[in-house]
């Protein structure tokens, strides 16, 4: 199994990223996906999930309006486009696979099954 993040940068306040996520080594459909980033000094934070078929998402309330969590099942890659972007939102984001069942707004590292390596993300004037 492969989770291979991309799309991170630096970026000013107000400005847009999109991250990107390709998945490996599992039938990438049928699972739930979730975004989880940590910014530096802090734990991890849930930031975002979507259930296998795309029609469910859910938000942290920190980024809720401003992130877009999408998905390609055709292509095997999750997506988070990120607009209007604060320096609180500087992290390292990850890609993450939650275990069935498990609450998905879980930070607990041991309740995802996988993980990327993260994309840094940078916003700073």
């Amino acid at each position: 199994v492969q989770l291979v993040e991309s799309g991170g940068g630096m970026v000013q306040p107000g400005g847009s990223l999109r991250l990107s996520c390709v998945a490996s080594g599992f039938t990438f459909s049928s699972y739930t996906m979730s975004w989880v980033r940590q910014a530096p000094g802090k734990g991890p934070e849930w930031v975002s999930s979507i259930r296998t078929g795309g029609g469910s998402t859910y938000y942290a309330d920190s980024v809720k309006g401003r992130f877009t969590i999408s998905r390609d099942n055709a292509k095997n890659t999750l997506y988070l486009q990120m607009n209007s972007l604060k320096p609180e939102d500087t992290a390292l984001y990850y890609c993450a696979r939650p275990r069935p069942g498990v609450q998905i707004t879980t930070t607990k590292k041991d309740e995802y099954d996988y993980w990327g390596q993260g994309t840094r993300v940078t916003v700073s004037s």
